[in-house]
């Protein structure tokens, strides 16, 4: 009986051992460097032709580009499984992919612990507003021009997006004293939601001391924090973004940081990447990383051997185990 055959886009920093070992059920082909003119060259060439599955890694996007309908369009007909790296994936067109009938998975679970983790990280440093003495104490400046930050107990945690990663930030905020509200298209079952206080959209807004943001980018979630919103909060409210940039409109951040309306700001993550806006740079009431959410040896790993495990299940049991939002309940999504 012939095997399955099995694509890898990209490179894979810690599960190379685990894929090759995959190569005793699977027919298994690569495509770790190239141009997106190559990739599209070797699938209309039938390079692909037979491929089942493909496991599209973190770097990949580097090598293809986006996954859009130019790309889509060409992919072997064969295939029924995209098997993609990351909580996000706002580099595919899920429409387009949809329509043609391929499923995809991501890798939520797997990231929720160091997202989180970094989250509160950055709500401590823009709280603390630790930038300028994190900065003037390595100038020599001892504390420079620091001045008195604020604690997070008792402060009104506002989660828009409380999914696996919104809830495990609200788990590492209510051990600093947080009250914790958060929104979601839906309702969480009470047994997922525990304390916290389900709030309309603009109840949070309003409500909110600390707004995280912790939902996925798409074409109804793109600055949905803009001048209007910030209008709605309260005054010296604090921003966290772990998401995506662009769920923020970055200029109007920039005007509300000086105006004061937002007091201070912690981020991961920016609209253009890895360009950074200029005003957001330049602002020491800004606590900024280099969209570090995930850059810990034991999430990376656990997100590619989760990537490995969909593709199986995918090819094996005809089910992505960890498919996206807008597919569960579509094209025999599970879990």
């Amino acid at each position: 009986m012939t095997k399955p055959t099995v694509l890898l886009i990209g490179g894979l920093a810690h599960t190379n051992k685990e894929w090759e070992q995959l190569g005793s059920k699977y027919n298994l082909k690569e495509f770790r460097k190239g141009t997106r003119q190559q990739f599209i060259s070797n699938c209309t060439s039938g390079q692909y032709d037979g491929v089942v599955a493909l496991y599209r890694s973190n770097t990949s996007l580097s090598e293809t580009g986006l996954f859009d309908e130019e790309l889509v369009s060409v992919l072997p007909k064969s295939l029924k499984y995209i098997c993609h790296n990351g909580a996000g994936y706002d580099n595919i067109d899920v429409d387009v992919c949809t329509r043609k009938g391929l499923k995809i998975s991501s890798t939520p679970i797997a990231v929720d612990d160091a997202t989180a983790d970094i989250g509160l990280f950055l709500m401590l440093g823009a709280l603390r507003l630790a930038w300028v003495p994190l900065v003037a104490i390595r100038e020599g400046k001892w504390k420079g021009k620091a001045e008195l930050g604020h604690d997070p107990k008792g402060k009104t945690l506002g989660i828009l997006g409380m999914g696996g990663i919104g809830r495990a930030t609200a788990h590492r905020a209510r051990a600093f004293g947080m009250k914790i509200a958060y929104h979601n298209r839906s309702r969480l079952p009470k047994e997922l939601e525990g304390d916290a206080t389900y709030l309309s959209f603009d109840e949070l807004l309003a409500q909110s001391d600390v707004l995280s943001l912790n939902l996925a980018l798409n074409s109804k979630t793109r600055h949905i924090i803009s001048a209007p919103e910030f209008a709605k909060m309260k005054d010296g409210v604090v921003i966290v973004n772990t998401a995506r940039g662009a769920l923020i409109n970055e200029k109007d951040l920039v005007a509300a940081l000086d105006s004061g309306k937002v007091a201070s700001a912690g981020l991961d993550v920016f609209e253009d990447e890895p360009k950074v806006e200029e005003g957001l740079l330049k602002n020491d009431k800004v606590f900024i990383v280099p969209h570090l959410g995930t850059s810990t040896y034991e999430t990376q790993k656990d997100m590619e051997l989760l990537v490995l495990q969909n593709l199986q299940n995918g090819v094996d049991k005809g089910a992505l185990l960890t498919p996206i939002a807008e597919q569960k309940g579509k094209l025999n999504g599970h879990l």
